[in-house]
């Protein structure tokens, strides 16, 4: 049995998938590596897959799929998990070798313990190219350190510290039973990764150690900011996903349902900034149809998103509210360093 099923989604990687590849091995035998060739062209990256898989039977699968996107990547993993857990892995970022060892001791023991959690989070570090200084994110101030809790349980989270796909490894089952499936052809899909499934979680331990290492500072990366606003579209049907999701499923747990409206905040405050940093008529528009669009779908949660200081700070009236906004993102940036 497989304790742990890494997905390694990859596009065209070949530059620098196998140091993401080789990281995930230092787990031995107690995991499975699922690398999924999302249909690449412009290098050999189903190539050396199957390379892996020849050297690695038993432990790496090299699965060659038609062009998705990331999200039809991870759907793909989920289909072909074997492990208790399930873990996404970007091929330009990679796990710390200390930190996967203990984080497999502890899921080794929630499994012979029979009293596995819905939900394991870990720290994950910014990789950034140029930066003086590693920024980690971790969580000890919000929530309990090495133990089993719930969602009564869960304390303040900073504005830099929401839990995203980097920091989650979920029970398997869990994500497969409770349907999940990310969109194809779309960036961004992380969000839903990690939000779906929250009205599902019972259970959850977090375990303070840096796992993730998250490299930034690829020209074509996802969350580069020009990139961002040329993939607004993306960005806003994401958005609505969440938004719609959550009106669908809104959990029983008080605790839960305030952490995903926390989460939408967020959400709608990143796609208005970017439509106000496009700074076209067209994108402002379609800002004021995001907003117009949670307002008809749910008049209590529109006042809750819009009525917050987010929301208030992104939609300040006029050029000067435009300009407030752009400075507040360009301070937020160099405080958190996310793109």
């Amino acid at each position: 049995m497989k304790i742990l099923s890494f997905a390694i989604p990859c596009y065209n990687s070949a530059e620098y998938m196998e140091k993401c590849i080789e990281s995930c091995l230092q787990g031995g035998e107690d995991v499975e590596i699922i690398i999924v060739d999302d249909g690449s062209t412009k290098d050999n990256t189903l190539e050396i897959a199957q390379r892996y898989e020849k050297e690695y039977p038993g432990i790496v699968k090299a699965i060659h799929q038609e062009n998705g996107g990331h999200g039809e990547a991870v759907n793909t993993g989920i289909a072909n998990a074997t492990g208790v857990f399930y873990k996404v892995v970007d091929s330009d970022d990679w796990v710390d070798t200390k930190s996967l060892k203990r984080v497999l001791a502890r899921l080794k023991k929630f499994i012979q313990e029979d009293d596995c959690p819905d939900m394991v989070i870990a720290n994950y570090v910014y990789e950034k190219v140029g930066a003086k200084r590693k920024k980690v994110i971790h969580y000890e101030n919000a929530l309990p350190v090495e133990q089993m809790f719930g969602w009564d349980d869960f304390g303040h989270f900073k504005v830099d510290q929401y839990i995203i796909m980097h920091s989650v490894i979920y029970r398997t089952q869990l994500i497969k039973d409770c349907g999940l499936k990310l969109l194809s052809h779309t960036f961004y899909v992380d969000n839903i990764f990690v939000f779906e499934p929250l009205p599902y979680v019972k259970k959850l331990y977090y375990i303070n150690t840096n796992l993730y290492r998250y490299f930034i500072g690829r020209d074509d990366q996802s969350v580069n900011e020009k990139v961002m606003i040329s993939r607004i579209d993306q960005q806003l049907r994401v958005t609505r996903r969440l938004i719609d999701s959550y009106i669908a499923t809104k959990p029983d747990n008080e605790k839960c349902r305030k952490y995903m409206r926390n989460y939408l905040r967020i959400m709608m405050e990143i796609s208005s900034i970017f439509l106000i940093l496009s700074g076209t008529k067209e994108d402002l528009e379609k800002k004021k149809e995001l907003w117009n669009y949670v307002k008809e779908a749910d008049k209590e949660l529109y006042k809750e998103l819009r009525y917050s200081l987010l929301g208030t700070s992104v939609n300040f009236p006029g050029k000067l509210g435009r300009q407030i906004s752009r400075t507040g993102y360009k301070v937020m940036n160099k405080l958190i360093g996310f793109n």
